[in-house]
């Protein structure tokens, strides 16, 4: 089963990872991570370094998964791209996004009338792209399934991972990883945070 992971300059390295730790571990799986400039492509951070190969090396992945990354990184107009992503959803199994890898999708015309999730800061920008905006950690409509921010890519990868191979090994790829996450702050939605940290990340958002 081979899983493909498009990169490109600036994309969020969890976005990416975590999905890749969960799913790597499904039996029979190859991950190739594939851009439309292979090598090396740097991460929003700097801190990651991928070496991509072409995307000519995943033309009928079963599996893909589309990270995301700052809005000014986003490759919502790279042409080569967003039509490599239409032709391979004609036979993937699963096609998935990260954060606001939807978007990406969406500029694809991947999520035209489907149910979908992005970061919250982004919520708005799906119903342009023909999607219908949904609340939710991962959003399943058909084979396309969209995650909200960032560390919401390990809970839909775990959740996409029981529907391919069923609940036992989804549970066990979660304690393999020692998934249990037991934040010291409820901040993490901007309905449980703070506003005035809210404010703060919007005010950085848009500095950025």
């Amino acid at each position: 089963m081979q899983i493909a992971i498009p990169i490109f300059p600036g994309f969020t390295a969890t976005d990416a990872i975590g999905p890749y730790e969960v799913l790597s571990r499904l039996p029979g799986a190859h991950t190739v991570f594939v851009a439309s400039e292979p090598g090396l492509v740097r991460s929003d951070t700097g801190f990651l370094q991928v070496q991509a190969a072409p995307l000519s090396a995943a033309m009928q992945p079963q599996i893909v998964v589309v990270p995301g990354g700052p809005g000014r990184s986003l490759p919502l107009h790279d042409t080569v791209l967003l039509d490599w992503l239409r032709s391979i959803d004609a036979t993937t199994l699963w096609t998935t996004s990260v954060c606001t890898g939807a978007l990406v999708l969406g500029a694809a015309g991947l999520l035209r009338g489907k149910r979908a999730v992005t970061h919250w800061q982004y919520i708005d920008r799906l119903a342009s792209h023909g999607a219908i905006a949904t609340a939710g950690r991962y959003v399943f409509d058909g084979k396309t399934v969209t995650a909200a921010g960032v560390s919401a890519g390990f809970d839909m990868a775990l959740a996409l991972a029981a529907r391919i191979a069923g609940d036992s090994l989804a549970q066990a790829i979660q304690l393999g990883i020692e998934y249990a996450p037991v934040p010291p702050f409820d901040a993490g939605s901007p309905d449980s945070a703070p506003a005035e940290i809210v404010a703060m990340v919007r005010r950085a958002a848009a500095g950025a």
